[in-house]
């Protein structure tokens, strides 16, 4: 065990000198504006650095400062040192992956009220010094050897970094005429109002006028220029929706205050409907804190226990969404709870399946690898230390899952556990379904809102009608 150990007053010479390197990593500047609240965009913000004095994002100032501190907290003279004076001149900028040596040197002592004097100095990798200055402590009299306490490890995530991308990826794409499903609460009516002014849906809201009238009233929320499709109830405003769709009038649907079976039962009619001959699912698209890139789940709302013809449809589904949001070959982990075909296990069996039928050309478009547990589809080095030899383990864009049970718990973990940022769509019918929970925020109904949008207009031919 590794133990931190100070040095008392009277073991303290002048010229005793402790030191400490680090490399500046831009995590450290990140950690470093969250604690303090400095976002300067000279540390924060590429774009501005660049235009500004040091062409280049430089650490805070006190930055340095604090490891200063560090060595005078934890070396020289260590724990039970109080801090009384510092005073600090900046020489030079510190900026992404200079290595800072921070020394300090007793220059005098003063036996009243154990007061020692220290020089300070920070040299970057070339020896040059980057700050300088002098502290004054109190250091201790009792000697303290204790177990160097273990910091935890920080992962910092911006929610919606993702999403945001994908929100700016429709910028130059033309907004869709939507049907907004019985938006009668303020939520769903924000959401779509939203979407609006992001330029990703042209509104057309379907439903009772007078309630959603008085839901904009009470959100103090403006309906101008905004058409209103009057219809007496939930039920009517999904038929009315579907129909509207049929016609060529909208090219989106999006819930509102409906349940999802209630929304969807018009649009599975095979006489009056938007059914196709895919199978329809919905695919979950997650921003999940430490896994680099977005994460689409499915079927997790929609087929119950699908069998190997409906997998099929659902793994097309999801690739197909891939290519939407400019991925090129998505890579798709079949999900099962082992790593070999086990016929004991039906997933893997239809996981295995589902690959021969990519390699037949009966799947296409996407990569695909199973059964995988989760921990390989997501893990590389879970993966490596089974053994797994594949391009799509620990790497995976898509997991296709093995009933609707166990991707609603996946990806609800994911959600409320890991603090994923998700966002939601059904497709396989005519034209993609923004299908977000009760329980979602405004982010997730806007991000959900732009994987439509920039479906639709991928594939604006209608390769699925």
């Amino acid at each position: 065990m590794q133990f931190i150990e100070n040095r008392t007053f009277d073991e303290i010479k002048v010229g005793d000198s402790a030191e400490l390197t680090r490399n500046l990593k831009a995590e450290d500047i990140e950690l470093f504006a969250v604690m303090s609240g400095d976002v300067n965009p000279a540390h924060v913000d590429a774009d501005f650095a660049k235009s500004d004095v040091f062409h280049k994002i430089i650490a805070h100032g006190m930055w340095g400062g604090a490891l200063i501190s560090a060595v005078l907290g934890t070396e020289l003279p260590g724990p039970g040192t109080i801090y009384l004076n510092q005073n600090l001149s900046f020489r030079r900028p510190v900026g992404l992956g200079d290595t800072v040596t921070v020394r300090v040197t007793v220059t005098e002592k003063a036996a009243e009220h154990h007061r020692v004097t220290l020089d300070c100095l920070c040299l970057n990798q070339s020896g040059e010094i980057v700050i300088e200055g002098e502290a004054l402590v109190m250091a201790p009299t009792e000697k303290v050897r204790r177990p160097r306490v273990n910091l935890p490890e920080v992962h910092l995530h911006e929610c919606g970094a993702r999403f945001n991308e994908l929100i700016a990826a429709t910028k130059l794409l033309a907004p869709v005429p939507t049907a907004v499903v019985h938006p009668c609460d303020d939520l769903s009516l924000e959401g779509a109002l939203a979407a609006a002014e992001q330029g990703m849906i042209v509104p057309v809201l379907v439903g009772p006028e007078a309630k959603i009238r008085a839901v904009a009233e009470a959100g103090n929320r403006d309906l101008t220029g905004i058409e209103i499709v009057d219809v007496p109830h939930s039920h009517a405003a999904a038929e009315k929706a579907v129909a509207l769709a049929r016609a060529g009038k909208v090219g989106m649907l999006m819930k509102g205050k409906i349940h999802t079976d209630e929304l969807l039962e018009p649009v599975v009619n095979r006489e009056t409907g938007l059914r196709t001959e895919r199978r329809m699912s919905h695919v979950f698209a997650l921003d999940v804190p430490n896994y680099p890139k977005p994460l689409l789940i499915s079927d997790a709302a929609i087929n119950i226990f699908p069998d190997l013809q409906a997998k099929g449809d659902i793994v097309q589904n999801a690739i197909d969404l891939g290519h939407a949001l400019g991925i090129s070959c998505p890579k798709v982990a079949l999900l099962s709870a082992v790593e070999t075909v086990t016929p004991s296990i039906p997933s893997t069996v239809d996981a295995s399946a589902l690959c021969k039928m990519a390699d037949r050309g009966q799947i296409t478009g996407g990569q695909l690898d199973g059964p995988l547990a989760f921990d390989n589809a997501v893990s590389r080095s879970a993966a490596d230390a089974k053994g797994i030899v594949s391009d799509v383990a620990g790497n995976a864009d898509i997991l296709i899952v093995p009933d609707l049970e166990a991707g609603n718990m996946l990806a609800k973990q994911l959600i409320y556990l890991a603090g994923a940022d998700s966002a939601g769509v059904v497709l396989g019918a005519r034209i993609p379904i923004v299908l977000t929970s009760r329980a979602d925020g405004l982010t997730s109904r806007i991000a959900s809102a732009a994987i439509a949008q920039l479906f639709v207009h991928h594939f604006a031919k209608g390769i699925l009608s």
